[in-house]
């Protein structure tokens, strides 16, 4: 089983930046799957970014050049999306997503709100 916790949400102006972590634990070894979801009210889930044995992908090309993804060089475990240049349509719940040994697995989601 992979616990997933999220933090780095919240309110933010237009242009401003903020950065979500997800930290993944439990029984388990070597991750090759970590990626971000985002999901805004009455829209259907988007994939935004991942990472796939070491190779990063931006599904979403409306963050492409604003948002990165990255991976912490330490602790393996641990992915960051780095979100610059916001704006009010990134307004969504961003959910950390990992497939592990078949299985996928979710966090909580983190609200993040872009607003003037």
């Amino acid at each position: 089983q992979v616990q997933l916790v999220e933090s780095g949400g919240g309110l933010v102006q237009p242009g401003g930046s903020l950065r979500l972590s997800c930290t993944a634990s439990g029984n388990i070894d070597n991750i090759a799957a970590l990626g971000w979801y985002r999901q805004a009210p009455g829209e259907q889930r988007e994939l935004v970014a991942r990472i796939i044995n070491g190779v990063i992908i931006y599904d979403a090309d409306s963050v492409k050049g604003r948002f990165t993804i990255s991976r912490d060089s330490a602790a393996k475990n641990t992915v960051y999306l780095q979100m610059n240049s916001l704006k009010p349509e990134d307004t969504a719940v961003y959910l950390c997503n990992v497939r592990y040994r078949g299985n996928e697995f979710w966090g909580q989601g983190t609200q993040v709100i872009v607003s003037s």
